[in-house]
């Protein structure tokens, strides 16, 4: 039954990525290490022997298409936004309060965002995946077709990444899509982002927490990240504003003042506020409005989707409060 099961799943992955048979993917394995020898002076016997040892896992494509299914907002929200990880939160603001003051001092991204995002990617640090990084990045540049040339390029980067980190091709592990570190940052954004925020000289978001705090307030800062500006606020929204908030689309702003003369009404706008993203968040019945200000999408820049920079807000929303309540039972 086990067995049959597995054929099945292994079949089923199959047609829905419309993975290249294995002569095809043995050619374009080939043809990409040609180009990795031509285009930066790897050694093709190092590249042979590495690529010899990657695994092409069906699971991760079943994860890579399942990931796509859209949620209701609030069965998304109840795996991110939770007591336990308010907690933990709070748990780590105290432990690193230093690290994380001097991002805000230096980047301007407060504790409690930097904190947010460590926690829904890997549950501060705890989770932070379980596949060979070269394992996901070569299955998903391989056997992938709809996102094939966007991860030939990350596994490009994880290439030079190893090699300029020292970090041998096989050993890091990471998320299915090939995420590493506290910060899951892709290889990519490990080469462009992370900072040696400890000042040890190496960038290390696999182990080193503090560089991994400065590293994110650095990615959001390089994104656009807004000092002392608002990310979101809920939203009434009159029927004859309701169409405006029916594009679901990031890059469409309203000035707020055209919004609110419309028939939006939202508490606690902040004066820096001009303009503002509609936001709709579908629920099982229903939805909620809200309106979500350029940090917002500067956090969406992390990950592109409307729910997860939602769940990083209300989450850190949450952690300030519990960490807050803690300073007051400290110092009454």
């Amino acid at each position: 039954m086990r067995l049959a099961l597995f054929a099945a799943v292994l079949l089923a992955a199959s047609v829905c990525s419309g993975a290249e048979k294995p002569s095809e993917r043995k050619q374009a394995l080939s043809g990409f290490v040609d180009e990795m020898v031509a285009r930066h002076g790897f050694t093709r016997d190092d590249l042979d022997q590495a690529f010899g040892t990657a695994r092409s896992l069906p699971e991760i494509v079943e994860l890579m298409d399942r990931a796509a299914d859209p949620k209701p907002w609030e069965e998304y929200r109840s795996i991110f936004v939770t007591s336990e990880k308010v907690a933990g939160g709070t748990r780590f603001w105290n432990d690193n309060g230093e690290a994380l003051a001097l991002a805000r001092q230096r980047y301007g991204v407060p504790e409690e965002i930097v904190i947010a995002v460590i926690g829904i990617e890997t549950h501060y640090g705890r989770n932070r995946g379980r596949f060979r990084v070269l394992d996901a990045l070569s299955t998903l540049a391989f056997d992938y077709p709809r996102r094939a040339n966007e991860f030939r390029v990350e596994l490009e980067h994880f290439l030079l990444l190893s090699r300029e980190e020292s970090l041998p091709l096989g050993t890091p592990i990471g998320s299915y899509a090939g995420a590493m570190g506290i910060a899951q940052f892709m290889p990519g954004s490990y080469r462009r982002y992370a900072v040696d925020f400890d000042g040890d000289g190496r960038r290390d978001l696999f182990e080193n927490t503090n560089d991994a705090i400065g590293s994110i307030a650095n990615y959001l800062t390089a994104h656009g990240w807004q000092r002392n500006a608002p990310v979101a606020t809920p939203a009434e929204v009159a029927e004859t504003a309701a169409e405006t908030f029916r594009s679901g689309k990031l890059s469409t702003r309203y000035p707020l003042s055209e919004l609110l003369s419309s028939g939006v009404r939202a508490e606690g706008v902040h004066p820096a506020a001009i303009s503002a993203i509609p936001l709709t968040l579908k629920k099982r019945t229903g939805q909620e409005y809200w309106l979500g200000f350029d940090n917002f999408y500067v956090i969406t820049r992390y990950n592109q989707s409307v729910f997860y920079a939602m769940a990083v807000h209300q989450l850190s929303q949450e952690i300030r409060s519990g960490y807050e309540q803690s300073r007051i039972a400290v110092d009454p």
